[in-house]
Parts: C-alpha cells; sequence; structure tokens
C-alpha cells in the first residue's frame, strides 16, 4: 500500500511539475502527459513495480472518454454536421487507413498489422487540435469548422475500430477483454456460462445486452436520476455517473463485446436526455485524472533506446505517416471547396497521429496482432508525429499567410447558429429562450431544479438539469464556444458568481444578466455583465406609459417619454455602478448622491425636450 501510494505521489507531482510547462510551450496537455511519463521511466527510472497496476485503473479513463464522446453526440447536432461527418470525416478515415495500409502491406507487413496500422494513421489528436485552434480563434473559420467534424467522424469511428480488433486476431472469445483478475473472480461462473452456449444463443445474448442498455439508458435513467435527487447529497450525482460507466462496461465486457462499445453507446442513449450536461460534469474530472495517468503511463513504456540505437527508420516512418495525411487531407480539401488558410489547416492541421492511437495499439498488443517491439516503434511514431503538431500548425499560417491571431478588421465567419447558454429556466429565462429558440438560434438551459426543467419539457422545451454555479457544467454546455451568456437565475449571488466567472474564462463574451434591485445592478456590473435587466424594470416603466396616456398624453408622446427614460436611466446605471462602493449605504456616500441628483435632473430635462415640453390636455384625462 505505501508503495502503490508513493507511485502515485510521483505520478501526480511529475504531472503538476510537467504538464504546465508542456500547455504553456504550445505542445498541449497529451504531449505534456507523455513527457511526464518519459521523464519518470525511461529518463530517471522512478517508475516502480506498482506501474501496471496504475495503468490497469487508468484505463478506465479511455472508458470514460468515450461515454463522454457519446453525450456529445446529440442527434440534432448530428444530423446537422451529416454532410461533413460522412463525407469529409468518412473518406478521411477510410482513404487513410486504405493507403497507409496498403504501404504498409508493400513494406512486408502482415495483413493484420498493416490494417490495425492504417486505422492508426487513420487518427488525428483531437485533444492537440481543438486546444490549438481554440487558442488560435480558429474553429469559427471554415476551416476549424471542416477539422472539427473529421475529428468528431474520427472518435466516433475508434468504437467500431476497438471492435474489430479482436476478430483480426481470429480468435474472439466471451472473455476477451475482461482481465484476468475479473476472469478468475466473482464473473468466472457467468464467463463460463457464457462459453458453453451455442454461437446462436450468444449473438441473442448480446443483442439483448445493447438492447437493455438503449432501453435502460431511455427508460430507466429518469426514476433513478428522481430519486438520487432527492436525497439533495452532490456527491450521488458522480456516483450514479460513474456507476452508469462502469455497470455498462461490465455489461458489454462479460458477453465478449467491446468495453468502448458499451460506454459509448450509453453516452449515445444519454446524450438526448435532461441529465446529460450533469453526466458530463460529474464525469469530466476523473476522465481528466485517469487519462492523464494513461497517458503517463504510455510515456513510461515507450522505450526510446530504440530510437537511439536506430533512428532513421522511425523518423523515416513518422515523415512518411505525416505525408500519406497531408496527401489524403489535400485532396478531401480541394473535393469540399476549401481554399487559402482553410485548406491548409485542415490539411496541416490534422497529419499527426491522435492519442486514441496509443489504445489502438495497446489493444491490438494484447490481442497478439502487434508483438512488444512493432508496438513500441508504433507508439514511437506517434509520440513524434505528436511533437511536430506545433511545427505542422506554423507551416500552415506561412503557406496561407495566417498568424497567430485573425487579420485586423477581418472578422470571423459569421455562424448562423451560434449557441446561447440560458442559466436559469423559471418565468425570466423561459420568455428569453422562446423569443431567442423562435428567432432561429439555437440555445441551451440550465437549471438546478429537476421539476421544473421536466415540465419545460413536457412542454418542448429542451432543458438540462444541473447547477449553473459550476464551472465544469458551464463548460460542459459549451462556454468556450457560446456567443451569449443569459443569467436568469433567482439567486443574485449565484447571478454575481456566475457572471464574475464566465468573464474571467471569456472576456469576449457578452453577458446578460437579471438583477432584483439597482444595488445588484451595480454589482452585475461590477462582476462583468455586458447588458442588465431589472425584474420590474420594464414593466413598470410600460405601466408608467399607460399612466402618461390616460394623463392626456398622446400613446406616441407616451411612448417616447419612456424610450427616453429607458435610454437616460441605463447609461445613469453605468455612471453609478462607478461610484458605488460595497458594503456602503448608497445614502452615505456623497459622490453618490451627488451624481444621482445630477442624473436625475438631466433625465427629466430629457423628458421635457422629448416631448418639445409638451403639457397634457387636462380634458382628455377626465
Amino acid at each position: 500500500m505505501e508503495s502503490l501510494l508513493l507511485q502515485a505521489s510521483i505520478y501526480l507531482g511529475a504531472a503538476l511539475l510537467i504538464v504546465p510547462l508542456a500547455v504553456r510551450a504550445g505542445f498541449g496537455s497529451v504531449l505534456g502527459y507523455l513527457a511526464a511519463g518519459i521523464v519518470m521511466g525511461p529518463v530517471l527510472g522512478l517508475a516502480g513495480a506498482e506501474t501496471g497496476d496504475l495503468r490497469h485503473y487508468a484505463e478506465f479513463g479511455v472508458v470514460l472518454m468515450l461515454f463522454l464522446v457519446g453525450l456529445e453526440l446529440d442527434p440534432a447536432t448530428l444530423w446537422g454536421m451529416r454532410q461533413s461527418l460522412v463525407g469529409l470525416g468518412g473518406l478521411q478515415i477510410g482513404l487513410t487507413s486504405f493507403v497507409a495500409a496498403l504501404g504498409l502491406a508493400w513494406l512486408g507487413f502482415t495483413w493484420q498489422e498493416a490494417a490495425v496500422l492504417g486505422m492508426v494513421a487513420a487518427l488525428s489528436s483531437t485533444a492537440i487540435v481543438l486546444q490549438t485552434m481554440t487558442e488560435r480563434r480558429m474553429l469559427r473559420t471554415a476551416g476549424g469548422r471542416s477539422s472539427f467534424a473529421v475529428l468528431l467522424a474520427q472518435d466516433i469511428a475508434v468504437v467500431p475500430m476497438l471492435a474489430l480488433v479482436p476478430l483480426l486476431a481470429l480468435r474472439p472469445s466471451a472473455s476477451a477483454h475482461l482481465p484476468h483478475d475479473a476472469a478468475e473472480g466473482p464473473a468466472r461462473p457467468i464467463i463460463g456460462f457464457l462459453q458453453s452456449l451455442p454461437g446462436w444463443a450468444d449473438t441473442l445474448v448480446m443483442l439483448g445486452v445493447v438492447g437493455f442498455i438503449v432501453l435502460g439508458g431511455h427508460y430507466l435513467t429518469r426514476p433513478v436520476f428522481r430519486y438520487v435527487h432527492a436525497s439533495r447529497l452532490p456527491e450521488m450525482g458522480s456516483f450514479i455517473a460513474l456507476f452508469t460507466v462502469a455497470g455498462t462496461s461490465f455489461l458489454t465486457m462479460v458477453v465478449g463485446l467491446s468495453p468502448a462499445l458499451g460506454t459509448f453507446l450509453a453516452g449515445v442513449v444519454l446524450a438526448n436526455s435532461e441529465f446529460r450536461h450533469q453526466l458530463e460534469a460529474d464525469i469530466r474530472p476523473y476522465k481528466g485524472i485517469l487519462l492523464g495517468l494513461f497517458f503517463m503511463a504510455v510515456g513510461i513504456g515507450i522505450d526510446f533506446r530504440l530510437l537511439a540505437a536506430d533512428p532513421w527508420p522511425l523518423i523515416a516512418l513518422t515523415l512518411g505517416l505525416v505525408f500519406v495525411k497531408v496527401l489524403v487531407l489535400a485532396a478531401l480539401a480541394e473535393t469540399f471547396g476549401l481554399r487559402g488558410r482553410d485548406r491548409w489547416l485542415l490539411t496541416l492541421g490534422l497529419a499527426q497521429a491522435g492519442e486514441f492511437g496509443f489504445v489502438l495499439v495497446g489493444f491490438a498488443a494484447q490481442e497478439a496482432i502487434l508483438t512488444s517491439l512493432l508496438a513500441q516503434k508504433t507508439l514511437i511514431v506517434i509520440s513524434l508525429s505528436m511533437l511536430v503538431t506545433p511545427v505542422l500548425f506554423l507551416i500552415a499560417g506561412w503557406l496561407s499567410g495566417l498568424g497567430e491571431e485573425q487579420p485586423a478588421g477581418r472578422p470571423d465567419p459569421i455562424d448562423e447558429k451560434g449557441r446561447v447558454i440560458i442559466a436559469g429556466i423559471g418565468r425570466f429565462g423561459q420568455v428569453v429562450n422562446r423569443l431567442v429558440r423562435m428567432s432561429g438560434i439555437q440555445t441551451v438551459v440550465l437549471d438546478h431544479d429537476m421539476m421544473a426543467v421536466q415540465i419545460m419539457r413536457r412542454f418542448g422545451v429542451k432543458g438540462f438539469f444541473g447547477d449553473p454555479t459550476r464551472p465544469d457544467l458551464l463548460q460542459a454546455a459549451g462556454l468556450d464556444e457560446a456567443a451569449v451568456l443569459v443569467v436568469a437565475v433567482d439567486d443574485r449571488e449565484n447571478a454575481i458568481r456566475i457572471v464574475r466567472y464566465a468573464r474571467q474564462v471569456r472576456p469576449d463574451l457578452h453577458i446578460v444578466a437579471r438583477a432584483r434591485d439597482r444595488v445588484h445592478v451595480y454589482e452585475l456590473y461590477q462582476a462583468g455583465a455586458d447588458d442588465i435587466v431589472r425584474e420590474t424594470f420594464d414593466s413598470s416603466i410600460r405601466a408608467g406609459r399607460y399612466v402618461l396616456e390616460n394623463m392626456g398624453f398622446s400613446e406616441y408622446e407616451a411612448a417616447q417619454r419612456s424610450r427616453t427614460y429607458y435610454r437616460v436611466d441605463r447609461a445613469a446605471m453605468r455612471d453609478l455602478a462607478e461610484l458605488w462602493v460595497p458594503g456602503q449605504p448608497a445614502h452615505l456616500n456623497d459622490a453618490y448622491v451627488t451624481r444621482a441628483r445630477q442624473l436625475d435632473a438631466d433625465l427629466e430635462t430629457a423628458l421635457l425636450e422629448e416631448a418639445g415640453q409638451a403639457r397634457p390636455d387636462p380634458e382628455a384625462a377626465e
């Protein structure tokens, strides 16, 4: 136990030291974890005998990643991207796999080895590419959107690839995916029973498990989540999320299917539920830690003595991999009409191998398709190709004249389906959501009240259950890509907390917030809100306009005065927000009082000037 804790401390300490440095240098977190593992293993020799145990648990991070990939695959979103996913993404995967496998077979590899390595070559690094494009504001360009579609198609394709690997080994069995201790433990009677079944019965069991996952995810999750939510224990959300992943993994493993298939399928089934973002927020921290440990374990296992002993063949294979991917992507970019900077962004941005390649190689080695030596060499090639990614982006920028940032005065292409996040689905949030959605703009609605979410879904409003004050939940809802955030929650402190966090992570985000009173307005302005709506302000102006109409003003004059009052008062609130001092009553703030009196005088003058000093008709009021 002490030795295991020591190794875990070394892992975590190395990650804390090296990963932030790698991110700052522009290499991304995946390469940072790999570098940490390389330093711990091949360089310093700090990896102990417990590395295998830690890697065994860390592999669960891959399963969690595929569950999150499934959660992202909302059917409506997939349908809108069908051309890019099936056309551009599908062709990239198929052509790259075929060309790479053909070349490897010509070099003397067996057809099974060539098939597996061809699939590895077809994958790109989602983590590195998306992080780089986000930092350089490239995701909203045509090239960025096309790259995202290809990466999403690759993530989806990983599941059938993992299912195909055991078939290439020509020796599938019901316990092929089970770890040795599971096959020998409590699951042994189940495994024995399944192995005794005839082939047709085994197939029926597999189909039954898949059907149970689909139907259970659709019909059983809602009552279970309601039951868990009734306890009002935040940690129960993590328990049920992990239970969902672990349970589906075991069910698919025990019948001889890949655990990745089960968790991916469960994620897809739950992608359209109101619990999607809550599940994603609960799973993501565990996924990040375990996946980081997985990549560190991969780094520890890489034998760089092979590279030092005979570097040129491995370097040649790396360059060959990049060349094949550039060739295929360039042809597809031309076919799908990408020009200029967008063509180079797609072609060079996706020319490296990806993190799922480590998973496929490890799985193929377990199935004895790849020898240990070939697997080690493949891991080195994948790592080298990922290391050259920053250089590939620099070359893309040089070839297209695209620098780190967009040229001044040249805005990104407008995305008509830009996302709007609405935090809170009460009376205020409902009206905002209806207006925005019925105007053809996509929204993501979050609320911590499960009953309110369920009621709204009955009326066709697609809301998601979850606490919008949680940063991870806002990130899961798409804060990094959102165009507007509407803070419509009731609690004033929670509203301030959401605005402050959103402004810190997204200085360019437009934030519309709901305020209870003037003091709340000042607090929200100081937290970073752009537009603030007081709960009763608009209705009060409307009531005042009715009073003016009944006191003899014409409908036009009353409306004009209402608009003038709104415009002047809104500007005055910003001035007063700068003078307001938190914790000090407004009437004791001399500067505030003086400015407020001056603004009241300015407002009265503006109202009189707006109407030409028109006076009401006393007879009209009678």
